[in-house]
């Protein structure tokens, strides 16, 4: 399980375990949040094509599919 603090989630760096259309370093662009401003999703950023995927925070939790950093 990555651990990390949800408020720092902002321009953090992820690399997916498994590429897809080559795509495999992301930048966190934006962080979607609610009405009491906890996070709830958040934006990532191909680096390579520029595309941006929606995504629940909490999936960038699981180790088996993110790590933290590039690499």
């Amino acid at each position: 399980m990555n651990r990390f603090n949800p408020e720092k989630l902002l321009h953090s760096k992820w690399t997916a375990r498994q590429p897809r259309s080559r795509e495999k370093h992301f930048i966190v662009t934006q962080v979607v949040r609610d009405a009491e401003e906890r996070p709830v999703g958040c934006i990532l950023e191909a680096v390579l094509s520029h595309r941006e995927y929606p995504l629940d925070w909490q999936a960038l939790r699981d180790d088996g599919q993110w790590l933290q950093g590039w690499r």
